[in-house]
């Protein structure tokens, strides 16, 4: 499953940089009335590049938000299984790490879609 998954997720990476590389030369155009340097560039035209960085940055952040609560969980049950009488204590704990991965992660997410829609 594991190999399913990096397959598929580099078959995504290379479908986004093809479709990168891929847009339309009428994005990278200059507006009427504009100074002869732009800001674009054949290769990221118009604001491919910031939308491409939020877009990754958005992703990596979901994941590690991920693989952290995972990690969190796995090791709560695991220690739930040796101590049972202190489950009550570790489940509390569990919970309070874990919504605190989660809000950072959701600001992380936040920041990564922020500067890919500013201006």
């Amino acid at each position: 499953m594991q190999r399913l998954m990096t397959k598929v997720s580099l078959l995504l990476i290379i479908l986004g940089v093809v479709l990168m590389f891929g847009a339309s030369p009428a994005m990278a155009a200059d507006p009427p009335g504009a100074s002869g340097i732009s800001a674009a560039s054949p290769v990221f035209p118009g604001k491919t590049a910031a939308n491409l960085g939020g877009a990754i940055g958005a992703g990596l952040a979901v994941m590690g938000g991920a693989a952290g609560i995972g990690r969190i969980g796995g090791s709560a049950v695991e220690s739930m299984a040796r101590q049972p009488e202190a489950s009550g204590n570790i489940s509390t704990a569990m919970i309070i790490t874990a919504a605190m991965i989660e809000g950072a992660t959701l600001f992380a997410v936040l920041g990564c879609f922020l500067a890919s829609v500013a201006k």
